[in-house]
């Protein structure tokens, strides 16, 4: 099942607001759709995102192709509708590469983004898989945070695709993924993936992370990122910086497994990445809350970062 792809002239999306109660699909026909779906977190995860960007641009220049200024409106408008994971623009200013070419070179470079995540996902459960058993040993227990399978890529996962596929190999204990305030992607959506491959987990709220390392519950931290930058710090769901805190202090692995599309070397360090907001509605109907989508982990708390093409050893002094 793919969270996202391009069926009959549309982009078509697992609407990740309806789950785990209801596996429903939603067609986008326009650009102020797709739009829509990404600042409402249906369809999300930096990977998905990398691809509805894309997808995006090809359903604007079908539509626009004759209107050259309202196409490069939608353009600026897809590849801006969130700020902080680089995938989204970066997915979006890709496709929009193939604009003097016409539209069907233009969804031909959307599908290609498509496919290579879902090679990536491939080779970044396995990678990540080996790694994991070279750190812990065999059947570690691992703690995960927000939601990194298929729902946040196309099909297999990034870190979440490394669980599956230690038990695939029968080589996990089990898995604690934690809630993820305020929208509880981890106990909404990681639990439907987990409980689908019949993995066995269990859902703790955030704030439990450290404790429970500290109790001797988890044997290492595995999650994903929206961008990791230049030096190496990474920009994930708020809430991993205080797990990565937890996992230092109980001396656990803590890996960042994500595809190469989400290194940024443009970005020097996380001081610099614009962390979104996503306002106080989510928290409080009645107090100011403050409520930021993501977080920085500073590199120097991360083990190692996993991609679809290297394992890169932070804690050994290797670069980005």
């Amino acid at each position: 099942m793919r969270t996202i792809d391009w069926v009959d002239g549309a982009v078509e999306i697992i609407d990740q607001t309806a789950l785990p109660d209801e596996l429903r699909m939603l067609r986008l026909a326009t650009v102020a759709e797709v739009v829509e779906a990404i600042q409402s977190l249906s369809v999300r995860g930096a990977p998905a995102l990398g691809v509805a960007g894309a997808f995006g641009v090809a359903l604007a220049a079908r539509l626009h192709h004759a209107e050259p200024d309202r196409l490069a409106q939608a353009v600026r408008e897809i590849e801006t509708a969130r700020p902080t994971a680089v995938n989204l623009a970066r997915g979006a200013r890709r496709a929009a590469g193939k604009l003097p070419q016409g539209p069907t070179a233009v969804l031909a470079e959307a599908c290609a983004i498509r496919d290579e995540e879902i090679a990536a996902s491939e080779a970044m459960a396995a990678r990540g898989a080996d790694l994991m058993l070279e750190l812990c040993g065999d059947r570690p227990r691992l703690l995960t945070h927000c939601n990194t399978g298929g729902l946040a890529t196309v099909t297999i996962g990034t870190a979440l695709g490394v669980v599956g596929e230690l038990h695939r190999r029968s080589a996990l204990a089990g898995v604690i993924a934690s809630e993820t305030r305020p929208l509880l992607q981890g106990a909404r959506l990681t639990s439907w993936e987990l409980a689908r491959w019949g993995v066995e987990f269990r859902v703790a709220v955030d704030s439990a992370g450290p404790f429970l390392m500290a109790r001797g519950e988890v044997d290492a931290v595995i999650l994903g990122a929206d961008r990791i930058c230049a030096n190496g710090d990474v920009v994930n769901k708020i809430g991993t910086y205080a797990h990565a805190l937890g996992a230092r202090r109980s001396g656990l692995p803590f890996v960042v497994v994500a595809p190469e599309s989400t290194v940024d070397h443009d970005t020097p360090g996380g001081a610099a990445v614009d962390i979104e907001d996503r306002g106080a509605a989510e928290v409080s109907a009645t107090f100011a809350a403050a409520n930021p989508a993501f977080d920085v982990t500073p590199h120097d708390l991360v083990t190692a970062v996993v991609t679809e093409r290297r394992v890169i050893r932070l804690d050994r002094g290797e670069k980005v």
